[in-house]
């Protein structure tokens, strides 16, 4: 069912200010008690259609009471199932809207085809973009050929027409198409938010912001902030009773000083020119290039709650605004809401924008509208849709042009998003457009963006409004919009490449994997061997390469101490990627005499073998520990076992999977140099195979030797300790191998 943009956003908080104040009345219980309501003790007939009237009036949160009432009496009933789903999603309540469309298409899907596609769009509000694809592909599979509804044993006379139950064959065309865009939205989120825009944003705080709504932020200079909200509403008598004036008014807001950035003050009342109308919702304010016109919106409540809104403008002159009119020239055009104004010079031309849901030339639901004014008298032109290039057939608003960069900012729900609506901008204007371009990450969330509207002194910090996780909220989490500040952050790019280590040559199709401090991961599928990430302050980067048959080393990067006032910056950084037939090693592993206990001296040697084993995470190894010739073989294999067992419980407890490592003894066998000479004892002989050495296993019938611990370096110098595998004994026990180690002394 498709739904009036503005009565989304707008109304919905009108039902939910409503709905509060009878919530107050009736003890705040979750439905109303059927004892204390005289329309809980109604038949189900007669409720149901109590329900549906409501429902029709969109009065969702009252009728939610009811249809759970129904429902709680017939459980498995899939129009009352989704008829609570409809409601959810009428007012923003995505969590329970795609539990019950979900669970009306396990009910019914035959007579509730667009159930799934209503599911998956609700967990894509929620930012479960995984699942949601997974139901609009569902969606997909389920109706390969176009259904034209299912059986007409209708529940109630209010769903008869319902095109949602019954959507003619054109129609469900047209949700197909929209569920391929919505999959291709999560594709495009996922990659988003793993790679996010150089921006902070923070709501704008409790001075600016309430329960209720606020919407159209407009910047006064750098100082202050003009908004209009439906929060801190004036007390207003009406046929003798005193009632609050729920209706959207102007309000200005002062930052505050001191050392909080982007706080404000408690708003005033927005008097100039007596804007502000008791009686209609005032809000979507800006003044003309010259300052000497203020154009805005009045917005009206007709049947069913439905908001249709018209475009007013007021002149200054002689020390005082003159009286608002509509704007003239067809700009507000009979039979339609026409609304957003936004006036902005687009090379030498002074151009009004705005959001309208007229029909003729119409690319569908509302577009972008402009109009030329004309120089000479201060005529308008007639209006002209803005083209297909931004308009769809959803619906295009919030329109701010940026005539410092010629560039449209807009917000959409019929192009590829992360949720709802998000911002996208565009190159050109008033007619033509470029280089159409989502906002991406942290300005778009999986909730609605509206209203983004820059500084006007040169800066890249912005509004926005929302109604994301962390805003103020009335009932649910998402019902309520707020006014966030976007903080432009300095630009921090790591550009890098994936090289050979042997040859120094790109190494193509490699997977770049970034992790942070948090251990969450971004990558990159490079298909050359480049790659190039967004960071953000504050965070310490580890960047390694992954590649089938190769091992690879480590890039690390900090933002750690990088302020927001500091300039873009990139660096620049190189992976090597080794064939995994090669070999390195590292400095000893030593243990106390007679002892499995490591020493301190071999911790820098098992991170390394740490860090290596996180890096290349497709890899396997075995531990092989060894002991001198010193004693006899039946004391010194265990010995040798439980040293290969305190490698593997170290390497365990920093984090490498346990079914990845494997440790065995050998005692004093495979010796890797004499332990006498001449018949005398050779300490440094001893102590070189007094060893624990590592070997991948891999795919290949070879195993080679990773870490050798009787060999000198760390894992940072692997390039300089490169040699050829050993050969396999027979006895599946490893070759002898390994140089003598520069400053070795005998610990036992």
């Amino acid at each position: 069912m498709r739904k009036n943009w503005l009565f989304l956003i707008l109304a919905t908080i009108i039902v939910t200010v409503q709905y509060d104040a009878n919530a107050q009345t009736n003890n705040n219980r979750k439905y109303r008690n059927k004892a204390n309501d005289p329309v809980g003790k109604l038949s189900d007939q007669r409720k149901l259609r109590w329900a549906d009237d409501l429902y029709r009036q969109g009065s969702y949160f009252n009728a939610v009471d009811y249809y759970q009432q129904l429902k709680a009496d017939d459980e498995r009933n899939p129009f009352y199932t989704y008829r609570l789903a409809e409601c959810y999603r009428f007012v923003r309540d995505y969590v329970p809207a795609a539990h019950y469309y979900a669970e009306a298409y396990a009910l019914d899907k035959k007579d509730y085809p667009l159930s799934n596609f209503y599911a998956g769009l609700m967990l894509k509000q929620q930012g479960e973009y995984q699942a949601a694809t997974a139901c609009f592909k569902q969606f997909l599979a389920d109706n390969k050929k176009l259904a034209s509804g299912g059986n007409q044993n209708v529940v109630s006379q209010a769903i008869a027409n319902d095109p949602d139950r019954n959507p003619v064959p054109k129609e469900m065309k047209k949700y197909k198409k929209k569920a391929d865009v919505e999959i291709k939205g999560c594709d495009m989120a996922i990659l988003s938010i793993k790679n996010p825009e150089p921006f902070t944003v923070i709501n704008a705080g409790p001075n600016v912001n309430t329960t209720y709504t606020e919407l159209s932020p407009y910047p006064l200079g750098d100082s202050s902030l003009l908004f209009s909200t439906m929060g801190r509403n004036a007390v207003i008598e009406s046929n003798g009773y005193e009632k609050l004036q729920y209706k959207e008014h102007f309000l200005t807001s002062h930052k505050q000083p001191g050392p909080v950035v982007d706080s404000f003050q408690w708003p005033l009342p927005f008097n100039d020119g007596g804007f502000n109308d008791a009686s209609v919702h005032t809000g979507n304010g800006c003044f003309s290039p010259g300052g000497d016109r203020f154009y805005f919106t009045k917005c009206s409540e007709g049947d069913s709650m439905m908001i249709t809104c018209a475009i007013y403008v007021a002149r200054f002159a002689e020390q005082h605004w003159g009286p608002s009119e509509l704007v003239p020239g067809n700009v507000n055009e009979p039979g339609s809401s026409n609304t957003m104004p936004f006036i902005a010079k687009v090379g030498k031309k002074e151009v009004l924008f705005f959001s309208s849901n007229r029909k003729l030339q119409s690319r569908g639901g509302y577009d972008i509208w402009y109009t030329v004014i004309d120089p000479r008298n201060g005529s308008y032109r007639r209006p002209q849709n803005a083209g297909k290039q931004i308009n769809t057939t959803s619906d295009e608003i919030t329109p701010y042009y940026d005539s410092r960069v010629n560039k449209l900012y807009f917000a959409t729900n019929g192009l590829q998003s992360m949720g709802g609506f998000d911002i996208y901008s565009a190159d050109g204007g008033p007619s033509r457009y470029t280089n159409l371009h989502n906002m991406g990450y942290p300005i778009n969330t999986s909730a609605d963006e509206l209203y983004y509207i820059k500084d006007p002194s040169g800066k890249p910090d912005a509004y926005v409004v929302s109604n994301r996780i962390g805003s103020y909220a009335l009932k649910n989490p998402t019902c309520c919009n707020d006014i966030w500040r976007i903080q432009g952050e300095p630009k921090l790019v790591v550009i890098g490449k994936a090289v050979s280590k042997r040859t120094q040559e790109l190494m193509p199709q490699t997977v770049i994997k970034m992790a942070d401090q948090k251990g969450e991961m971004n990558t990159f599928n490079s298909e050359d061997g480049n790659f190039m990430f967004n960071m953000a302050r504050g965070h310490s980067y580890v960047i390694t390469g992954d590649k089938p048959g190769y091992t690879s080393t480590r890039a690390s990067v900090s933002t750690m101490e990088i302020k927001r006032s500091d300039p873009d910056d990139t660096v620049f950084v190189t992976i090597y990627l080794d064939s995994i037939r090669n070999s390195f090693s590292v400095s000893n592993i030593y243990y106390d005499y007679d002892k499995a206990t490591l020493r301190a001296e071999s911790v820098a040697s098992l991170d390394s073998v740490v860090h290596f084993l996180s890096d290349n995470p497709s890899i396997t190894v075995e531990i092989y520990s060894y002991t001198d010739a010193k004693g006899r073989d039946e004391y010194n294999l265990p010995l040798s076992q439980r040293r290969a067992q305190s490698v593997l419980d170290y390497l365990e407890k920093n984090g490498v999977d346990r079914g990845r490592l494997t440790a065995k003894g050998f005692g004093s066998k495979n010796a890797a140099a004499p332990n006498d000479v001449n018949g005398k004892d050779n300490p440094e002989g001893r102590q070189l195979n007094r060893r624990t050495e590592f070997r991948i296993i891999t795919d290949l019938p070879t195993r080679r030797v990773l870490y050798n611990s009787a060999m000198p370096g760390t894992m940072d110098q692997q390039e300089k300790n490169l040699r050829v595998d050993p050969e396999v004994n027979d006895d599946d026990q490893p070759a002898p191998g390994g140089k003598k180690p520069a400053n070795t002394k005998d610990d036992e």
